[in-house]
């Protein structure tokens, strides 16, 4: 394995909510933050350092590990999810590559820190440093 694998920023913040459509209009109009695209041609919010996704999803989204007591996920962007995904096994951690990998944006692994707690890697389909 080559050098350590870090974390270089969010790739988007997931989290309940009871009226996700209204709750992201909200959070759009009144903070700019754009509503995830409906295709992969039109871009998600972009922050200063890269593109993130801020996706309010339904109370009972099974997406959160099947843990109802969890309200979000953390989703961080990576250069080399392989590696990543070699680094956190070797280090005791169980992780699951993402079925359809790649995706028209990218190739996604997830697991679940020390406290339940649910985290997604995102390695964008054009990686940046």
């Amino acid at each position: 394995m080559s050098e350590k694998q870090r974390i270089t920023g969010f790739g988007g913040f997931f989290f309940r909510s009871e009226a996700p459509d209204a709750l992201a209009s909200w959070y759009d109009e009144n903070f700019g933050i754009d509503r995830v695209p409906s295709d992969y041609e039109t871009q998600p919010w972009h922050q200063n350092e890269g593109p993130t996704v801020f996706a309010p999803f339904p109370k009972d989204s099974p997406m959160f590990g099947g843990d109802s007591t969890k309200s979000f996920i953390l989703n961080f962007r990576v250069i080399n999810l392989q590696e990543m995904v070699a680094q956190l096994r070797a280090n005791g951690n169980e992780v699951t590559l993402a079925e359809g990998n790649p995706y028209p944006n990218g190739s996604f692994a997830n697991l679940f820190d020390p406290e339940g707690n649910p985290i997604q890697l995102w390695e964008p389909l054009h990686a940046e440093g």
